[in-house]
């Protein structure tokens, strides 16, 4: 592969597409949003103890939003594209590889969508300002928002390699992207919610009933006030144990699904701040808490005694809860890249010359 070449077909691609005026229009509107979505975030969370980290991680998520909605316009017709217009053919005839051609077109369509992450830079300047986390956390936000913009580009060139119709390519690439982001969510919910386990419950309670006195006995360990007096003294009487059964989602089998959402594997691999309390200080921490809660597996056997001395409480912080459960953030970005990977492939052994068999209608020149 020569850097040579490949640098000559990026700089194609490139002048191509930023010599139109809906090019600049398109960075237009979406700076627009970004002034937009930063004075309603600055709005939204101005009460927050720390409002900067809630608003970096939104203007983040927002820009990464915006640019998967838009990647598969700018690359969703990169070859076949070309193919319709009879231009492709005269790149094939010079010394340029079918791979030189294909990593070209992708670098392009890569550089074009982070064109949009630099629109935002001002926004994220303007956040992290105003404390928008540590150094550690907005590094390796922006480069998981850097790779992430590569693999959906790299997704949507493939795809205009191995569909014929530009109008096809781009709506699968749009399909594919919704899959990740909003299929893998429904698909959690909906697989975790048909797979169920039976919960065992057994219960007793104080029997106020058979109270004779005039105030009720006081729970175990517990002490007589002015607010809610008891008889200290008085023999508290018991109910018989009630057991009961019902079922619970087992969102734990399944919560590797979202592992491949792009906005999980940006918070997951996004260091989490805390404070004093050990809660999550932006979003990047709220929805990672989220899917790690649901690695969390149900308590299938409870057992609640009102007659009996309170148990210590079990309930676990944020940052407990996190630091006990298993990052997938690596796992998401995997899948995204051997999905590219098999993608580009099908698109190499469709665009190589010279082609024994074409689709009926397909232009080469």
């Amino acid at each position: 592969m020569s850097g040579r070449r490949l640098g000559t077909i990026v700089r194609l691609e490139l002048t191509q597409r930023t010599r139109t005026t809906s090019w600049y229009v398109m960075l237009g509107v979406f700076a627009a949003l970004l002034v937009g979505v930063t004075v309603l975030s600055f709005l939204a969370w101005r009460s927050a103890p720390e409002p900067g980290p809630w608003i970096y991680s939104t203007i983040v998520y927002i820009t990464l939003l915006l640019v998967v909605l838009v990647s598969p316009t700018l690359s969703g017709n990169a070859i076949n594209g070309d193919r319709e217009a009879a231009t492709l053919a005269t790149v094939q005839v010079t010394l340029a590889t079918t791979a030189e051609i294909l990593f070209g077109k992708w670098f392009a369509a890569w550089i074009t969508g982070l064109a949009f992450v630099a629109v935002a830079t001002p926004f994220l300047i303007i956040a992290t300002i105003t404390g928008g986390g540590s150094a550690l956390t907005i590094l390796v936000s922006l480069l998981v928002l850097i790779v992430e913009v590569g693999l959906i580009s790299a997704i949507g060139v493939a795809l205009s390699g191995i569909q014929a119709r530009p109008l096809f390519s781009v709506a699968t690439t749009y399909l594919v992207v919704a899959a990740l982001v909003i299929g893998t969510v429904i698909a959690f919910f909906l697989v975790g919610y048909s797979t169920t386990s039976t919960v065992t419950s057994t219960t007793r309670y104080l029997d106020y009933s058979a109270v004779d006195g005039e105030e009720p006995p006081c729970y175990p360990g517990e002490q007589s006030t002015s607010d809610w007096p008891c008889d200290e003294d008085a023999e508290p009487v018991c109910s018989d144990w009630e057991t009961y059964t019902y079922e619970v989602p087992r969102y734990d089998y399944w919560w590797w699904i979202l592992s491949a959402n792009p906005f999980v594997i940006l918070a997951d691999a996004t260091p989490t701040t805390y404070d004093r309390q050990g809660n999550v200080e932006d979003m990047f921490g709220q929805i990672k808490l989220g899917v790690r809660m649901a690695q969390q597996p149900p308590q299938l056997e409870y057992t609640y005694d009102e007659c009996a001395q309170p148990q210590d409480d079990t309930w676990k912080s944020a940052e407990e809860t996190i630091a006990g459960s298993t990052p997938s953030w690596f796992i998401g970005l995997g899948l995204q890249a051997v999905l590219a990977a098999a993608l580009l492939w099908g698109a190499s052994a469709r665009t190589r010359t010279p082609a024994r068999t074409l689709p009926p209608g397909t232009r080469i020149a």
